[in-house]
């Protein structure tokens, strides 16, 4: 590992990243290893993984990968030397009694708790962003958390008002108007309202991350743009009007666009950013672009989180075969944005 993670550069000291290990039956603590068993990605921060020590070292052996661990009780303890990767120790998840590649309360338990832990750290200051490995929303339901991800475990902890998370592959940036809602119950929930908050926050963000005048593009719901109505209404109803209303506040956005136009303009440069208007409708072309190296950032929250744009990928879990890229690609996001 760099001799350079940890000391200070101009005066500063790199970025201090806590990463969540995910849940314990999938993919999240060997992608998390992998990533860390790469010296230019710890080069660029000290890194801090949350989790379950034991959990952590049986991922080394599966991983196929040997990064030095040392475990600690707190953000205090960690040296961030190049000798060893701290671990917040937890002690939360037997490894003996969660079963690979299947669902378990005690891991859906433990992966909560450890974005408790890292949110916990990032907003008393301690750490300047949190990093996070999958979660399996059946895994948190069996623990008795009713949540559906990271966006409404963040929301809540960090009381924030308006959240909302955006996927980035190369160039190709995404948000969503809904994202975990059944396709019957969308076109309902299309309100100018909706849209024109969602705008509104991805403008924010992106003049956050130091862009002056971000270009946003907004896609229609339905095909063609609606035809006029003919093939719905929401177009002039809603999404037009949103647009009009953000505009006039001085967001330099266009729409609504047809959706099968939209996205390959935003990769040509047209755009900087597209507004979805459900899951799949953003999150296919991010995937098809680039799946290895998308990765999601949650805006509106008062800390930075990014995270892989995967799941628990329970298919393989234990294996030795999840691809790190992701992970790689969140932390260095991540170091960005700070």
């Amino acid at each position: 590992m760099s001799k350079i993670r940890g000391q200070k550069s101009k005066g500063r000291k790199w970025p201090a990243i806590a990463i969540t290990m995910g849940d314990p039956a999938g993919i999240g603590p060997e992608v998390v290893l992998k990533a860390l068993a790469d010296e230019e990605v710890c080069s660029l921060c000290r890194p801090l993984v949350v989790g379950d020590m034991r959990v952590l070292e049986a991922a080394k052996a599966l991983a196929g990968v040997d990064p030095p661990l040392r475990a600690v009780s707190g953000f205090g303890e960690a040296h961030f030397t190049p000798s060893a990767v701290e671990v917040l120790d937890l002690g939360n998840c037997d490894p003996a009694q969660v079963p690979l590649g299947q669902i378990s309360p005690i891991a859906g338990r433990a992966a909560v708790e450890a974005v408790e832990r890292a949110t916990e750290l990032a907003l008393a200051g301690e750490v300047d962003a949190i990093v996070t490995a999958p979660l399996n929303k059946a895994a948190m339901q069996a623990a008795g958390y009713d949540y559906i991800g990271h966006t409404e475990i963040l929301t809540e902890l960090c009381h924030a008002p308006r959240v909302t998370t955006m996927l980035i592959t190369g160039s190709l940036r995404v948000v969503h108007v809904t994202r975990h809602v059944p396709l019957a119950e969308v076109a309902s929930l299309i309100t100018k309202e909706r849209v024109l908050e969602t705008i509104r926050l991805t403008h924010e963000g992106m003049c956050a991350w130091g862009m002056k005048r971000p270009r946003i593009g907004v896609a229609a719901l339905n095909p063609h743009g609606g035809e006029s109505g003919l093939l719905g209404g929401e177009e002039i109803e809603e999404i037009g009007p949103a647009v009009e209303k953000a505009q006039a506040e001085g967001i330099e956005v266009q729409g609504p666009i047809p959706a099968d136009s939209i996205f390959f303009r935003a990769i040509r440069g047209k755009f900087d950013a597209v507004v979805a208007m459900y899951h799949d409708q953003g999150h296919i072309p991010v995937k098809t672009y680039g799946f290895e190296a998308s990765v999601t950032v949650t805006l509106g929250l008062p800390i930075v989180r990014t995270s892989v744009d995967h799941g628990t990928a329970f298919d393989i879990s234990g294996q030795g075969l999840a691809d790190p890229t992701s992970m790689k690609e969140a932390i260095r996001l991540a170091v960005h944005l700070v």
